[in-house]
């Protein structure tokens, strides 16, 4: 069962260690993945999908076409429909917030700066499949993408074993506006969207989560391609006082604790009876969850219940494991969110429960994990969107800073930038009037 520690336990540190497992050996597999895509494209796409998703394809048979998206909109429930709308609007209206413009700002001397913001034009996203439906992942990804502007949305989620995707991921994704979706996933899915193949054209950015190996394809992509982040297990951490419900703390704890067994559930508190209340209540309520063995193995090797001095102690740790999910089930939580400093999602309050985050609220659900909120940001239309720097400069502005770029040159020993100075100064002193 989950363990607790007190904040000052030299044992707690190493349990709140990230370690990376088997990573050398995967990093290495997804090497040979990314190496076979690019050299035989659709045919390397479908050897792999035979092998790790048990499925036969053709390449005609990589791209679902739209009257499959049609039938899988026919078929899922109404209700799931409207839930789907109303997500939809909650997370665009809030990305509308995030959205930035071009600006240009002149001097009276004649200098000219300014910003030119443009949408990446083709992005891909990977939403796992497989056994599980996502569809959440769909419009979290693709939503920010599309207020930001970009036109090509191209999605790739790994077919089950019939070889079809789930109607609800179809779905969501006509929902979210998605232009371009392939049944195929893992490594394999990232090669091509890095790399193109005859069927699928390269993409500018590759966002969503997946499993170690798409994680690792990313990275070894990244640089030929942007990528959102390198996303590792699900982490939620609930700090509370003795205002706290046990029940709310231990079935938010589980409600990431059921995502994997590398998933992270961590309690701060500074009431004993808190603690110890809370680790009853996540006995009790795993014994009705279907996904209890994962959640279980979850609580006992990565899990924690923390006893802190006071609050204050509760955040200065918060901030340090700077965690996926941060909830706030104390007295008066708006007093304490101007401490925080590090968390990917901060949820204030008895009913800001995680799982609102994940589907309904707004913001985006793909957030930094391992301690990578340190200095990473959720996904939003920011991570669309590039910024072009614009200067323009009159004959008055050039002569005035003439002077101080050639002798910053000449320190730098970059004569040609000198020259490159020098000689527009004889005939903008001669009184050319270019470039005004």
């Amino acid at each position: 069962m989950i363990k607790i520690f007190s904040a000052d336990d030299p044992a707690l540190e190493q349990h709140l260690t990230r370690h990376p497992a088997g990573q050398e050996e995967a990093a290495a597999r997804v090497r040979e993945i990314l190496s076979g895509v690019r050299e035989s494209g659709d045919q390397a796409l479908c050897r792999y999908t035979a092998l790790f998703d048990g499925v036969t394809l053709t390449p005609g048979e990589l791209k679902v076409k739209p009257e499959e998206i049609q039938e899988a909109k026919d078929r899922v429930e109404e209700s799931f429909l409207e839930d789907l709308a109303v997500a939809a609007r909650n997370i665009t209206a809030y990305h509308r917030r995030q959205l930035s413009g071009s600006w240009m700002e002149p001097d009276a001397g004649g200098l000219l700066v300014g910003q030119l913001v443009r949408p990446l034009s083709r992005v891909g996203i990977y939403v796992p499949g497989g056994t599980a439906a996502y569809p959440s992942s769909v419009l979290m990804n693709a939503l920010p993408a599309r207020v930001a502007g970009v036109k090509e949305i191209v999605m790739v989620t790994p077919p089950n074993r019939e070889g079809k995707i789930s109607p609800y991921i179809l779905a969501a994704a006509s929902v979210a506006g998605v232009t371009e979706i392939y049944r195929v996933g893992g490594a394999q899915a990232i090669a091509a969207l890095a790399y193109g193949t005859q069927t699928i054209r390269p993409v500018d950015k590759i966002v969503g989560p997946g499993n170690l190996y798409v994680t690792l394809a990313k990275q070894q992509v990244f640089g030929l391609v942007d990528i959102d982040m390198l996303a590792g297990p699900s982490e939620v951490l609930v700090i509370a006082d003795d205002t706290a419900d046990p029940r709310y703390v231990a079935a938010d704890m589980l409600s990431q604790a059921e995502h994997d067994t590398l998933a992270r559930a961590m309690l701060l508190t500074p009431d004993q009876r808190l603690a110890q209340s809370v680790r009853e209540e996540l006995e009790r309520q795993l014994g009705v969850l279907p996904r209890r063995e994962i959640a279980a193995s979850s609580l006992a090797s990565h899990g924690a219940i923390i006893l802190t001095r006071d609050i204050a102690q509760a955040v200065d740790l918060a901030n340090s494991i700077a965690p996926e999910h941060l909830e706030l089930m104390v007295r008066e939580p708006f007093s304490w969110l101007g401490c925080i400093t590090s968390a990917g999602a901060v949820f204030l309050g008895t009913y800001a429960s995680e799982p609102l985050g994940d589907y309904l609220a707004g913001p985006s659900h793909v957030l930094p994990t391992g301690g990578t909120a340190r200095f990473y940001s959720p996904l939003g239309v920011d991570a669309f969107l590039k910024r072009i720097s614009v200067i323009s400069c009159s004959r008055d502005a050039f002569l005035k800073m003439a002077p101080s770029v050639i002798r910053l040159a000449r320190v730098e020993g970059l004569d040609a930038h000198a020259r490159a100075i020098e000689v527009r100064l004889g005939g903008a002193c001669r009184g050319s009037e270019n470039n005004e």
